[in-house]
């Protein structure tokens, strides 16, 4: 009996090391804050063409004329955080989440930078790509299916995430010059805005939430 009871007490022993050894999660859920309450456009305001968005079944779908979609609720602005949000593309579809950007009126926004969204439009900067610093060419998700995609930004550097796989780790050096002097993709602060590339492209967006880190 006490050969056994021993043997008990040592698998209670190795379960508990086991559970507190487990690696950590991508963060306690408790800890991010919706962007969107799946019904209306509270603290979001579209800027050219508003006609290419919708709400369909709780989840923001672009598809239509060129148009961005800013994040312009009391969050705002946001230095260093945690993103998260799931989407679904159809073939062919382009779109795009901005991160450290501004309202403007029109055409594409000059502040900030682009996590691609495009599985298997013609562009080659594809799905998780931070759009013309970072390129990634063969992203581990599939048009028609929801994926996650992870934006993390702490100081300089800057990781985005499919899956929970790390496609993208940037850090911005002293004395960063963007490729394209049109736009400034440099790490400051701003909001969020998702676009609407081109008719032929409609893109899904759901459950985005952030935590300030």
């Amino acid at each position: 009996m006490r050969f056994y009871g021993a043997i008990a007490l040592l698998a209670v022993f190795a379960s508990s090391l086991i559970v507190s050894t487990a690696p950590a999660s991508r963060g306690d859920e408790a800890d991010f804050v919706s962007l969107f309450n799946g019904t209306d456009w509270d603290g979001w305001k579209p800027n050219e063409n508003v006609e290419s968005w919708s709400i369909e079944d709780g989840a923001i779908v672009c598809q239509g004329e060129r148009s961005h979609l800013f994040y312009v609720g009391e969050l705002a602005p946001f230095k260093d955080f945690h993103f998260v949000a799931e989407v679904k593309t159809t073939p062919g579809s382009n779109a795009g989440i901005y991160f450290h950007t501004e309202y403007q009126e029109n055409d594409w926004p000059k502040k900030g930078f682009e996590c691609q969204v495009n599985i298997s439009q013609g562009d080659p900067k594809k799905t998780s790509s931070l759009y013309g610093v970072v390129n990634v060419a063969n992203p581990p998700a599939a048009d028609n299916e929801w994926y996650t995609q992870e934006i993390i930004v702490r100081g300089k550097n800057i990781v985005l995430k499919v899956n929970g796989t790390e496609m993208v780790n940037y850090t911005e050096g002293k004395d960063p010059k963007p490729a394209d002097p049109n736009f400034e993709r440099l790490i400051r602060e701003g909001t969020f805005a998702l676009q609407a590339h081109d008719p032929n492209s409609r893109v899904y967006f759901r459950n985005l939430r952030v935590k300030k880190l």
